[in-house]
């Protein structure tokens, strides 16, 4: 008889789907935690929640792929993202975004070659009447200055 001994991955995400159950309302939380834990939901991942939550892997591909706070690909160690709102323009986002690239020596959408920052762009992180706004991880950055962001983005290298 051939036995498959389980990988971590997949002992991680029975342990998920124990605390937080089969039900399809508990992909989110599920989602969450690798992707905190990994910084991105892995293929392989995706698949084992599938099959453990007995939903199509499709649905939890677009789940993940709805959600811009999801990812499939590894990110660096800090995701910077910046609001892109037309509140945020108007209040100076566009130097804020130069002053980040310029700092960081990379692009949006792109990832540091160390592998530690991640540039973003979101369509709204909530801080409208604060903007300019970022969110680098789970920590919000309101009233965003050129030497503010050079500051703030100091600390984390």
């Amino acid at each position: 008889m051939f036995v498959l001994e389980k990988n971590a991955m997949t002992e991680e995400i029975e342990m998920l789907v124990e605390k937080y159950g089969k039900s399809r309302s508990s992909l989110m939380p599920i989602l969450q935690d690798i992707q905190r834990q990994h910084k991105y939901i892995p293929d392989f991942a995706q698949q084992e929640i599938a099959r453990l939550l007995d939903i199509h892997p499709v649905e939890v591909f677009s789940f993940i792929s709805f959600y811009s706070f999801l990812n499939t690909e590894p990110k660096g160690r800090y995701i910077v993202r910046l609001c892109q709102t037309i509140t945020c323009d108007m209040q100076g986002k566009k130097d804020v975004a130069r002053a980040i690239e310029r700092e960081l020596g990379v692009k949006f959408g792109e990832t540091s070659k160390d592998k530690k920052f991640t540039l973003e762009f979101a369509n709204c992180v909530g801080m409208c009447d604060q903007g300019p706004a970022m969110i680098v991880n789970e920590r919000v950055y309101a009233k965003l200055t050129p030497e503010k962001v050079v500051q703030f983005l100091n600390e984390l290298k």
